[in-house]
């Protein structure tokens, strides 16, 4: 029987999409951040949160 997805290669483009986009998610709301307040700390709490901070921020403000 063989491997299940042995060298996928949509599978292997779905994981890097998905790392690209958390870590751009990331940035994205450390950058916000940091402008909104002007602190580092927020900032990198804020990019821990990533998306959910960006879209919090796009709906409140």
């Amino acid at each position: 029987m063989q491997d299940q997805y042995p060298n996928n290669h949509n599978s292997t483009i779905i994981n890097k999409t998905v790392k690209n986009g958390i870590g751009f998610g990331s940035c994205l709301a450390m950058v916000i951040s940091y402008t909104t307040w002007q602190s580092v700390g927020w900032a990198i709490v804020h990019g821990l949160f990533g998306w959910l901070y960006v879209l919090y921020f796009v709906i409140k403000y």
